[in-house]
């Protein structure tokens, strides 16, 4: 039996009837796939251009009648949107005006120096800094001079510069080399995440004729300051060779140093915290494999630190005269840390140092000269754990770090200091500001450094967070943190965001957004369900929601739905479903399988066509991704398992709620062609006249726009299409 639909009093979210533009009708062609035995229609599949990878160096090459589409598709989103086109203003410019605009991090020490990034007022891209260091770190921390600019200043790199008559440009790596002369630097222009790397010299002012292009944006300086290490993107997009250059020498003739044969495998580099070691590192998303190379003599070659074996990962740190291992070999679902001889790290000779418990995954792991840091989640809460080093590298005092709020976020900043007892950290919950800390672990005493600053103003106290617990489908509790204004009516009359991802084990912390409060302020509230496929309970959590478990993901954002209905925060047909990338795909799936809980449904760079991108080895994302959906080609299982749910094959004859797809032209990790495909085939199949607006960014890829208030127009017009189809959008408050 099919959802009800969406009742009568929805008229907000309704096609008006004077909308100045027709919906554009993208032609069927006759396209029929068969594999497993079983044959399917896929009469969009000619949005797809055959030249994918020029289009995303180059998008003026795209084919004419894909183009004539999109922008089409544009068009009548800009003339259904018209009519909030001033309320699209005040959004903007109110999120816009929660902005210090001249503002800047915490410097981070580093000999001679501390290094910054600050922004200038109107400047939409990050300023890369440094000023004289005294060597104290407490004093670095403080040293400033007017707005966000430190005594002493140097420029290394002016993004705003560097981005004139560009329409899309950022910085994916950057990077001083040890001697403090040079700074290798890797830019994006077009959205595609294909970075040409560059090097100035920071004493002239000169940029070197050493031009690496082709590279994926991770850069690591050996020891020596004239040796380089960057990754290359292969014909399909896929990060997969290391290369080492010599400043001087032609980068033709660069030494390959690791080329990684399976193209499920995409290739990362990086540095330890002593700088003793360049890691290069090999993964899917359930595999890992990790060589080294001494930084001091960077053309030795690499050495392995354990072999890949299937589902076993990890990651390595040194510390004096072994290597620190984070990874869930036997049986560790949850993590531990083991320990290794720097010079015998094979994986028959890894001791535990901290132990597997179940239930607490540990996240992340920082090492220090005399102390280890581990960051760790349990009960769906974050937490420091700090370890000394006693003698002989023995486990010495530890000690958790306290923190009073009932839901927050917390990361570690890592600096260039590896000498040190001082940690960074950052914290925020959903009505603190981000807030940086520096902590020393031998006094136990904590500094805030910097709290985010809201110009416009912003008191917690008029806001109120919870954290509620919905039964889920089988019996599970999903977690759902939410966040309202106190004068916001708790009746149910209340529309109402629920947010969520749910895939690849990333976890949605229940952190500050100054974003958010122009819905809050409306009278929205704000929800984040804290769904299986993500490790917010645990690395079991994201186990059961992926592969043929991937169903629980979308069940238990349905039953974090229910709950909010059921607890009186809102009703059916008021609530506004918000997700990106795969999270896009939790949208596209809940809108086939419940439409009548949702008034409305932003997919920001949808993951919808998962079944056919899955069966298609050639793009970038599809052979890493199967250890997460599955293979198709290989598997029927997998095959009828992604067909089940994959939203573009089960889009039905049914009402749907409102829907905002967004796309990006040139983006490699979720392709423009799967929501315009979405969308056509929804135009063609549903019976409602809801609004059903695609919105393709032709100048950018899976970010969006670039620059940070360009940025605030995409997400000015999703909100805008929230209040719209909640019938907000003309109310005197929300203008």
């Amino acid at each position: 039996m099919e959802p009800e639909t969406v009742p009568s009093d929805s008229a907000p979210g309704a096609l008006a009837p004077d909308l100045p533009a027709k919906p554009p009708v993208a032609p069927r062609k006759t396209n029929r796939i068969t594999l497993h035995g079983i044959t399917r229609e896929d009469p969009y599949a000619w949005l797809r251009a055959d030249n994918w990878r020029e289009v995303m160096r180059d998008p003026a090459v795209l084919d004419g009648d894909i183009r004539a589409y999109l922008e089409a598709e544009n068009a009548y989103t800009d003339a259904a949107m018209a009519p909030t086109e001033a309320l699209q203003q005040r959004l903007f410019a109110e999120m816009k005006a929660r902005i210090k605009e001249d503002d800047s991090s915490v410097p981070s020490p580093d000999g001679p120096f501390a290094y910054y990034q600050r922004y200038e007022t109107g400047g939409q891209h990050p300023v890369f800094c440094r000023c004289p260091s005294t060597g104290n770190w407490t004093a670095d921390a403080r040293a400033s001079g007017e707005g966000s600019r430190r005594a002493g200043e140097e420029v290394l790199l002016d993004g705003n510069r560097e981005a004139e008559g560009t329409s899309f440009f950022r910085v994916h790596g950057c990077e001083h080399s040890p001697d403090h002369r040079l700074l290798a630097y890797a830019v994006d222009r077009n959205g595609s995440e294909t970075c040409r790397i560059n090097v100035k010299n920071l004493e002239s002012g000169a940029v070197l004729p050493d031009t690496l292009e082709e590279a994926q944006g991770s850069l690591a300086w050996a020891n020596d300051g004239q040796t380089l290490f960057y990754v290359t993107l292969d014909a399909e997009h896929r990060p997969s060779k290391v290369y080492r250059h010599r400043l001087g020498d032609d980068p033709a003739g660069d030494a390959l140093v690791y080329e990684e044969p399976d193209p499920g495998f995409f290739v990362g580099l990086g540095k330890t915290e002593s700088d003793r070691f360049i890691v290069i590192s090999a993964h899917d998303h359930t595999t890992s494999e990790v060589r080294v190379v001494d930084a001091d003599t960077p053309e030795a070659a690499p050495r392995l630190i354990a072999p890949r074996e299937s589902g076993i990962e990890y990651e390595a740190s040194d510390q004096g005269d072994r290597f620190l291992i984070l990874t869930n070999a036997g049986g560790a679902i949850d993590f531990k840390i083991a320990e290794a001889p720097l010079d015998a790290p094979g994986r028959e000779n890894w001791r535990d140092v901290v132990a597997h418990k179940p239930g607490c995954l540990i996240l992340g792991l920082q090492a220090f000269k005399d102390y280890f840091v581990r960051l760790e989640r349990e009960g769906g809460l974050p937490r420091l754990v700090v370890t000394a080093l006693a003698p002989g590298n023995a486990r010495g005092e530890e000690y958790a770090i306290a923190f009073d709020e009932q839901a927050y976020s917390l990361g570690l900043a890592p600096g260039y200091l590896y000498d040190t007892p001082s940690l960074r950290f950052v914290y925020s919950s959903l009505t603190t500001p981000q807030q940086v800390y520096d902590y020393d672990m031998a006094s136990r005493e904590r500094v805030l450094r910097k709290e985010q600053e809201v110009p416009s103003g912003h008191n917690p106290d008029d806001y109120e967070a919870r954290r509620i617990l919905a039964r889920g489908h089988d019996g599970e509790e999903v977690p759902v943190s939410l966040v309202y204004r106190k004068t916001t009516p708790l009746d149910g009359s209340a529309p109402l965001l629920l947010y969520g991802y749910g895939s690849y084990g990333m976890s949605t912390p229940a952190g500050f957004s100054t974003n958010r409060f122009s819905l809050i302020d409306r009278g929205f509230v704000y929800a984040i369900a804290h769904i299986r496929g993500g490790t917010d309970k645990g690395y079991g959590w994201y186990l059961d929601g992926k592969l043929e478990k991937k169903t629980n993901t979308f069940f238990d954002f349905i039953s974090a739905a229910e709950a909010l209905i059921g607890q009186g925060y809102t009703r059916a047909g008021q609530i506004v479903g918000h997700g990106g990338s795969a999270g896009g795909l939790l949208m596209g799936a809940v809108a086939n399988l419940r439409p009548d809980l949702f008034r409305g449904i932003i997919a920001e760079v949808p993951f919808v066509d998962v079944l056919t991108t899955m069966c298609d080895k050639d793009l970038p994302l599809t052979p890493p991704e199967w250890p997460e959906w599955g293979n198709p080609l290989e598997s029927v299982e997998a095959y009828r398992t992604i067909a089940a749910y994959s939203p573009v094959d089960n889009v039905a004859a049914k009402a749907y709620p409102a829907i905002l797809a967004t796309a990006g032209l040139t983006d490699p990790r979720v392709t423009y062609w799967e929501p315009a495909k979405w969308v056509a085939r929804l135009r063609a199949t549903k019976t409602d006249d809801n609004l059903l607006l695609l919105h393709t960014v032709m100048t950018a890829g899976h970010g969006g726009a670039s620059g940070r208030f360009d940025k605030l127009h995409e997400v000015a017009l999703s909100y805008a299409f929230a209040l719209l189809v909640c019938g907000k959008a003309g109310d005197k408050a929300a203008l």
